[in-house]
């Protein structure tokens, strides 16, 4: 039974000497110096000199036993939710075994425990980290040894993550009774130290949700270049401040488009419109529009098309645009009968001289008259016929004939009747409208006579 006690304290000894490694996730290695007190006086009622349980357990004038040194030092590993294993080592002096006094024996202590970190039931605190243990070791006390099973509770008071104060108070119950069962108290400094924290960031990668960029701990370690509260992993603008709903990402004007994808990010508008506005509802956003508040087409630069002449037909659609006419003549005005029949009465009186297409005198009132009917419809297109009488050869009259056509068309041109609009053909002795067998027939045979085409 003795050798099975001593393999089961070694062994524990040996897990917890192997294992050294950290009181948590971060830190990897924990390690503790202080001193220690062991009481044996509230431990053994019954016995001489002893009291009942934890009767003046805080009589340390009493009954601790003390060295005033350096006389414990521990290593712990961290394991997995909130236990892990250490390993302790001490030595005192005793001179007080309850109220009996004897001569400072000296006190060996070599203890592995298995600890829980009471956070993990209470909920982590700032600082505090209360934890409890239960493990064996193996005591000798002058030329005595025993093993022992321990059982305690302890404090961590961290002044920062790295180092903090223990205090721990151990029962050691022993198995031989030449070394009687008894507390052992401790107080001291332990120190965490280890966690990797590959980015410098104070984050360990444990929790570090990015630990290869230096982040801040509000973030689990993430950066936040333009500190908008969104990390730079999941913000579409990480060096322009922006807000949540767009990843991050800035709405100066806020009308719910990111400004990186904002036609227009100083002005309000709408998301079919790239974030411009369209204040006349054309289709033509503002910035694009000649007219912004008037509703205009798109071909136009989003203004309405004029009607210079008031006709009713749009301008783009309107071949006479200061002049007003019918749809149905694209605008420009028609020239009516009334109007026809004054061009065909004064064409009747244009002379020529004779066997020439040069133009009597009395001949150019007419025409100039003829010439302002004419320029009030540029959309009429007439025919000048050039006639002759039946006197000379017929090659000569079609040339004579188509001479003083075009004469009275280049006639009519510079009074500002558009060459477009006139045409100019002369037809010889073929076309006479009187007889050719005397005076009177043939002078009404050489004629000029305009017809109007549409």
């Amino acid at each position: 039974m003795k050798q099975f006690k001593l393999i089961l304290i070694g062994l524990l000894l040996v897990v917890g000497t192997s294992s050294l490694s950290a009181q948590d996730k971060n830190n990897t290695i924990a390690i503790g110096i202080g001193s220690n007190a062991v009481d044996f006086y509230p431990t053994n009622a019954g016995l001489a000199g002893h009291g009942t349980w934890f009767s003046e357990y805080f009589n340390t004038g009493d009954h601790y036993n003390v060295l005033p040194a350096i006389s414990r030092i521990t290593a712990s590993k961290y394991l997995a939710d909130g236990f892990s294993v250490e390993a302790a080592g001490s030595l005192n002096k005793i001179s007080k075994v309850g109220d009996n006094n004897v001569s400072d024996l000296s006190y060996f202590g070599l203890d592995g425990a298995v600890k829980y970190d009471l956070n993990e039931v209470i909920g982590e605190t700032s600082f505090v980290d209360p934890y409890a243990l239960v493990g064996g070791g193996y005591t000798w006390m002058d030329n005595y040894g025993t093993g022992t099973f321990n059982g305690g509770i302890g404090i961590n008071f961290w002044f920062n993550q790295n180092i903090g104060l223990n205090l721990e108070s151990k029962y050691k119950h022993t198995f031989e009774s030449a070394i009687v069962q008894h507390f052992q108290h401790s107080f001291g400094v332990v120190i965490k130290f280890g966690g990797n924290d590959k980015d410098g960031d104070g984050v360990y990668d444990t929790y570090d949700a990015c630990p290869e960029v230096f982040g801040l701990s509000e973030y689990n370690g993430c950066p936040d270049s333009d500190n908008d509260g969104i990390i730079d992993s999941k913000d579409d603008c990480p060096n322009v401040a922006g807000i949540p709903a767009l990843n991050g990402c800035p709405d100066t004007d806020g009308d719910g488009i990111a400004d990186k994808d904002d036609a227009c990010p100083t002005e309000k508008g709408t998301k079919a419109n790239n974030g411009c506005p369209d204040t006349d509802g054309d289709g033509v956003v503002d910035k694009n529009d000649a007219c912004p508040n008037v509703a205009g087409p798109i071909e136009n630069k989003g203004c309405p098309w004029p009607d210079t002449d008031g006709d009713g037909v749009l301008d783009k659609d309107d071949d006479c645009i200061n002049v007003a006419g019918p749809a149905s003549n694209k605008g420009c005005p028609e020239i009516t009968k009334t109007e026809v029949a004054k061009l065909e009465e004064l064409f009747k009186t244009v002379y020529f001289d004779t066997g020439k297409s040069t133009f009597k005198k009395e001949t150019f009132a007419k025409l100039d008259e003829a010439a302002v009917i004419m320029s009030k419809f540029s959309t009429a297109k007439f025919t000048i016929e050039g006639h002759t009488d039946s006197v000379g050869g017929d090659a000569r009259n079609l040339e004579l004939s188509q001479s003083r056509a075009t004469a009275v068309k280049d006639y009519l041109v510079s009074k500002g009747v558009s060459s477009s609009n006139l045409d100019a053909k002369g037809y010889g002795e073929k076309n006479p409208i009187a007889t050719n067998m005397n005076r009177a027939g043939r002078a009404q045979n050489r004629r000029v006579d305009v017809k109007l085409v549409n």
